[in-house]
């Protein structure tokens, strides 16, 4: 992977992009992501945020090397901290991170957030933690896409402002990803299913404290909604 050609996952990010938009990009690791979208002359302005040291100088030589030091601003800063009054973004993407993670990033950068109309979301795992996030704080989903890339699968999460309310479900699977419902939809979570399965059979034979009867309850009823998604 490089800027001329992204991995699936980071195009199928870029592709949320919307033209003309200046983006801040949240753990940017070596700027692949906006020195592509300067190239495509989709954006003409990113900053490049990284926390640490060496992903950080990597994102400086590679924005060097490609001549776009004009168009793209990388600094070295946690989070959203990135981001700057002056910069006008209008837009935020946060690619490969766990959902907590992303939702902490977002919820300890709320006042960064005034100005950003679209916040795209690439979670490798938990992203249930995102869709909590925005519900909690004003944003709704406009688009989900679920993808594989090297036996791994990856949901991505756009969000602008709104209030809106979501089942218990949805919550967990996306409602756009519910009503596509996509091979790499079925396989994630069938995969997911077993696994709580075999922990909920293993819980069986664990005995019968509080927490593990909690723990049992938690999983029959994460069961019980996948297995009925899976179905229809």
């Amino acid at each position: 992977m490089n800027s001329e050609k992204l991995s699936k996952r980071l195009a199928a990010v870029a592709s949320f992009v919307e033209q003309g938009a200046t983006i801040a990009d949240i753990g940017s690791d070596h700027a692949y992501l906006p020195c592509f979208l300067v190239k495509e002359a989709k954006i003409s302005k990113a900053i490049a945020g990284e926390v640490v040291k060496g992903p950080f100088e990597s994102a400086v030589k590679n924005v060097q090397k490609k001549g776009l030091t004009d168009a793209i601003t990388v600094r070295l800063a946690n989070g959203l901290e990135a981001i700057h009054e002056c910069d006008g973004v209008d837009t935020v993407t946060i690619a490969g991170m766990g959902g907590p993670l992303i939702a902490s990033i977002l919820r300890d950068g709320a006042e960064k957030l005034k100005s950003v109309k679209r916040i795209i979301t690439q979670p490798n795992i938990h992203a249930t933690s995102i869709r909590e996030w925005a519900v909690q704080n004003g944003w709704r989903i406009v688009d989900e896409q679920i993808l594989k890339e090297d036996n791994k699968i990856y949901e991505i999460i756009v969000l602008e402002k709104g209030d809106v309310e979501y089942g218990e479900l949805e919550m967990l699977v996306g409602p756009y990803l519910l009503k596509q419902k996509s091979d790499v939809f079925f396989e994630k979570w069938k995969r997911e299913l077993d696994e709580w399965e075999r922990v909920l059979s293993s819980l069986e034979n664990a005995g019968n404290t509080l927490e593990i009867n909690e723990k049992k309850e938690q999983l029959r009823k994460k069961i019980e909604l996948i297995g009925g998604a899976l179905i229809h």
